[in-house]
């Protein structure tokens, strides 16, 4: 018997292996958003009517998502590659990247953020270590009730950590879905706005495959995950080892473009209370 409660836990916690069709549901795009090879491959596109978006079919409350993604390739300037978790509501939480496009042979810019009870403005921002057009590479979340960590290609670029002691949200309440798009944002993606869309190089494409979603999925107001999981999942109580966090030094040393918790003069009144733990 409870060989049979693990085997069902476990069908419940790994909520996806790599099928598109099983997966996600492409929402909005008027077809620009298409599912291909028997489920395996997905492409979102965009031109100057529109772009294109997906989200999951599950809602969950904690977990590990890969995604390996090509970004969109050449000249790509004022378009935004967005690949995130949300819940709903005024309050919602969030946590994100966005890949901001840019003019052939820039670098494209990663942008991170975390929301909480509706409140963002954590942004940073950085360059990838290679072109992330020229083959698909691995955009990882890890949300526990520690931390959520951004990865890629198993290399961590940020951890916003549980600070609830101190005051700062954390989301632990909100289940997310995992949503992705491809859209013009050419007022504010390159350069501030400088830089618009050339429109001449649509349609522009983004593609993904290998959605891995090793996750607690909520459903009927109940997770699939019960108090032992901790146990049993490495992810639910995974930290960053002594390697990770190398690693991570490194990457914010040498590629971190913009950080919220040194920008003072957005934030005259002081920094973010939960900068002082970085």
């Amino acid at each position: 018997m409870l060989l049979i409660t693990f085997l069902v836990v476990h069908s419940f916690m790994v909520a996806s292996a790599g099928n598109f069709y099983q997966d996600v549901d492409v929402t909005w795009g008027d077809g620009r958003g298409k599912i291909l090879n028997n489920g395996q491959f997905l492409t979102l596109s965009l031109d100057k009517t529109s772009g294109s978006g997906f989200q999951s079919k599950n809602e969950y409350l904690y977990g590990k998502f890969d995604m390996q993604l090509k970004l969109v390739p050449g000249n790509s300037a004022g378009t935004v590659t967005a690949y995130y978790l949300k819940s709903q509501g005024s309050t919602w939480d969030e946590i994100d990247f966005e890949f901001l496009g840019n003019l052939s042979g820039d670098p494209y810019i990663v942008h991170t953020n975390v929301y909480t009870e509706g409140k963002g403005d954590r942004e940073q921002q950085f360059y990838l270590w290679f072109d992330p057009t020229a083959d698909f590479h691995t955009y990882s979340i890890l949300w526990n009730p520690q931390h959520v960590i951004f990865s890629i290609d198993g290399t961590p670029i940020r951890e916003f950590k549980n600070l609830e002691s101190i005051g700062v949200p954390f989301p632990k309440n909100q289940p997310m879905r995992l949503y992705s798009s491809l859209w013009n944002a050419d007022d504010w993606a390159t350069r501030g706005g400088l830089i618009k869309t050339d429109w001449t190089k649509a349609p522009f494409t983004a593609s993904y495959r290998n959605f891995k979603a090793d996750a607690c999925v909520w459903s009927s107001g109940k997770s699939s995950c019960s108090s032992s999981s901790r146990f049993r999942y490495a992810w639910l109580s995974q930290q960053l080892d002594a390697t990770s966090q190398q690693r991570l030094k490194w990457v914010q040393k040498n590629y971190m473009v913009y950080n919220y918790c040194t920008d003072t003069k957005r934030f005259p009144q002081g920094l973010p209370q939960e900068c002082s733990a970085y």
